[in-house]
């Protein structure tokens, strides 16, 4: 959350302080393998693959749709003892995502300005998606980017210290 908020959070943000850190922080992480499973789908020949992660992709536009409405109806409540709202969070994690995947506008938080709502007509945004209201997709290079933290594919940290196990994100190590 640090990196996200751009300096030294006090006290550390404690995911289990209360119920909306617990929400913002597991916000941090199941879009991420939402947009992967959107962004790998084109490139499956295979059609019990293209079931699986079809499923997978189903599950997972759930869970993000239930946390972002969770954090939307809590939008405007400041986050203790921080002085940042939940709205400011959202925004601050996704522009995080997107600087560290540097792929431009593929993660938004739970209110963007209209330019950037569904259609153009709207500043909520409960559904993170295009201005034409359809999913974003990320390549396997912009996922281990997040995911290592580093914004390199090729530069292990965040969640992976030494690298993930795969054989894609293998292959991105030098």
């Amino acid at each position: 959350m640090d990196e996200a908020v751009g300096k030294k959070l006090q006290p550390p943000f404690n995911p289990y302080r209360n119920s909306i850190n617990y929400v913002l922080a597991s916000y941090a992480v199941p879009y991420v393998g939402l947009v992967g499973y959107v962004g790998t789908i084109p490139y499956l020949s295979n059609f019990t693959a293209k079931g699986l992660i079809a499923s997978l992709l189903g599950v997972e536009s759930g869970q993000d749709a239930v946390l972002r409405a969770l954090l939307y109806e809590k939008a405007t409540q400041k986050v203790a003892p921080y002085n940042i709202t939940v709205a400011e969070f959202t925004n601050k994690i996704s522009m995080l995502r997107n600087r560290l995947a540097n792929c431009g506008i593929k993660d938004e938080g739970v209110i963007v300005p209209r330019k950037l709502g569904a259609e153009n007509r709207t500043t909520s945004n409960i559904l993170s998606a295009d201005s034409y209201s359809r999913s974003y997709s990320r390549t396997p290079q912009e996922i281990v980017r997040i995911v290592y933290g580093t914004g390199s594919e090729s530069k292990p940290g965040g969640f992976y210290p030494h690298g993930a196990n795969g054989r894609i994100a293998k292959s991105f190590l030098s």
